[in-house]
């Protein structure tokens, strides 16, 4: 079977974002009219900060975590716990307003974790201060 034909994938066999998707990230009809994808590129850190909250500002928690995650899977492996719990409180975000309150709570904590743990640069964000936004983002939609 050709990777192609199944699901959205480059050359590789790498997921790709062909198909159009709400702000909250589900997939959408092909040919329906999405939101504009965000570029699966890494930025360097203060860009990536500031793109994720210019998308969360928008109502696009699954974007800004889209954002983040492409920062966590090209740094160094001192920052990545900043960057992959940084997604995990846009994940969970993304999913409360979905409407799963027990998967956002897991992904909120589980981000929590890393972002408690971590001690390398934060680049003037403030960890506790993200984590009560999430914690409290999703304690609103439940």
């Amino acid at each position: 079977m050709d990777a192609t034909t199944d699901r959205d994938r480059d050359d590789e066999g790498r997921a790709r974002q062909d198909r159009p998707r709400d702000e909250l990230g589900r997939p959408l009809p092909y040919g329906t009219q999405g939101v504009d994808p965000v570029s699966e590129q890494p930025l360097p850190p203060r860009e990536t900060i500031a793109a994720a909250r210019d998308l969360l500002r928008q109502g696009r928690p699954f974007s800004a975590h889209e954002v983040l995650e492409a920062r966590w899977k090209s740094c160094d492996d001192v920052e990545r716990p900043l960057w992959k719990g940084l997604a995990q409180l846009c994940v969970g975000i993304t999913h409360a307003r979905r409407g799963n309150a027990v998967g956002a709570g897991r992904l909120v904590q589980r981000g929590a974790e890393l972002l408690q743990a971590y001690a390398g640069p934060t680049y003037e964000l403030d960890p506790t201060a993200l984590i009560s936004c999430a914690r409290d983002q999703v304690d609103d939609l439940r």
